[in-house]
Order: structure tokens, then sequence, then C-alpha cells
């Protein structure tokens, strides 16, 4: 009987040990491996929660800042250049005739205060669970609700096409150095930042400025997207406005090679 019994017993422990043996390994390595994860979400967090988006915000932070500082600036300088101007008339011994072809060409290049018949263009994104409105089209995409950078620039292209004698975009005149361009939904022109809705604004004759609109295969395209997913587009005369004029630097900057 206790040979019996301990027959089984003796046979059993290596088995044992050879059955457990590995279940303990796996075990000590994955508490290993959650100890390498820990320490090293440690290290990159350095102290901070690493599922916050703390950095993005700043940079989102940073860029309104600037274009905050940037708006300051422009309205400085075009204090500053008012000045200049007004001491430049005073003292610079030229003609009238000098001074009225120097006026033409600030008028032309965008420095000076505009007036006449003005027409307003605004662009706005759709709702963000806008659905198909028309049978035959597909369920919109992320893009197609909101206003791209090709939308602002076929809106501006076709005012000066219908002969606008000024624009400005927003709060800020158009010369022809001027870029249009979109950094995923927001705006950012001349060194300011812009969000949606858009207000283009021009100066010249209202029926050419509609005619000219209603021409463009550009924004004959954007207006299905008005009619399927519910784009802002709304385009209304405003009678004389006044445009400001261009206050920002004319310098131009340019690219150099590495030497």
């Amino acid at each position: 009987m206790s040979n019996s019994a301990d027959s089984p017993g003796t046979g059993s422990t290596p088995e044992r040990a050879r059955r457990f043996r590995p279940v303990r390994i796996l075990t000590a390595a994955v508490f290993a491996l959650a100890g390498l994860i820990f320490f090293t979400s440690f290290d990159t967090a350095k102290g901070t929660n690493i599922r916050t988006d703390t950095s993005l915000l700043k940079l989102s932070d940073l860029i309104h800042e600037r274009s905050r500082e940037n708006g300051e600036l422009d309205e400085t300088n075009g204090v500053l250049r008012q000045e200049i101007e007004a001491l430049a008339e005073r003292d610079d011994g030229s003609t009238k005739a000098e001074d009225d072809k120097l006026t033409a060409l600030e008028k032309r290049a965008g420095t000076q205060k505009l007036r006449g018949e003005g027409l307003t263009v605004t662009l706005n994104d759709a709702p963000p669970d806008a659905t198909a409105k028309l049978p035959g089209y597909p369920e919109p995409q992320p893009d197609y609700l909101v206003i791209h950078q090709q939308d602002l620039q076929a809106v501006v292209n076709a005012l000066w096409q219908g002969g606008a004698k000024g624009i400005k975009v927003m709060d800020q005149r158009l010369i022809s150095t001027s870029a249009v361009r979109c950094v995923g939904n927001t705006l950012i022109l001349q060194g300011r930042v812009y969000s949606p809705p858009y207000k283009i604004t021009a100066v010249g004759d209202p029926g050419r400025l509609q005619k000219a609109l209603a021409a463009s295969p550009a924004i004959q395209n954007y207006m299905v997207y008005v009619n399927v997913y519910g784009l802002g587009w709304k385009v209304e005369e405003n009678g004389p406005v006044t445009l400001p004029g261009y206050s920002g630097t004319v310098d131009l900057h340019y690219a150099k090679p590495v030497e």
C-alpha cells in the first residue's frame, strides 16, 4: 500500500514541474514586458499626461497669437506709412503731374483705399452631419463638407476676370503678391489666420462680377457641392463700399541656396 501510494507521488512531481514551468516563464516574461512598457511610457511622458493634446493645443494657440501680432503690426505699419507719405508729399519737390501719376500707381497697386459699388461672396462649410440631398450622389466624405483653397481661389480669380478694381478677403486687401492659402480648414492670408465663413468683397460693376462668377467652371463645380451637400454660398450686392489699402510689407522674399 505504501509503495503503491508513493509511486504515483514520486512519478507526478517531475511531470508537474514540466507542466508548469512554461507557464511560469511566460508569466515572468509578461511582467517583464509590462515593466518595460511602463518605463518607456514614463520616459516619454516625462511626468506629463501623454493622452492629452496639450502640445497640439499649444501649437494652435501659438498660431493664433502670431496671427494677432501680425494684425497689430500691419496696423502699425499702415499708420507709419501714412505718416511717411504725408512727409514725402510735403517735401518731395515733385510736380502735380508727377504726384497724380504716383497716386494712380498707388491705387493700382492696392495700397490706397478704394471706394465704389461692391459685391460680397460668402463661402461656408456644410453642416458636419450633412447627407446627400439629391439622388445618385454618394454620401459625403469629410473633404466634401469644407471650403478648400481652390474654392477661394476660384472666387478671387473670377472676380478679377469680371473686372474687379480691388478685392479684399476677410479684412485684408489683396495685391499682386497676395497668396490665398488654406491649411486644414483655416485660411492663412499674409501672415494671419481665419476660419469660415469666408467673405470676399470686390469693387467693380456688380453685373459683370455676377456674370464672371456664373461663368467660372470651378465655381460651377463648387455649386454642385452647394446643392448636394449644403456648402455655403451667398452673393450680395452691397452698394457703395470702401476697401482698405494694403498695409503689409511690399518687399519681395525669395529662397536662397545654402552655401
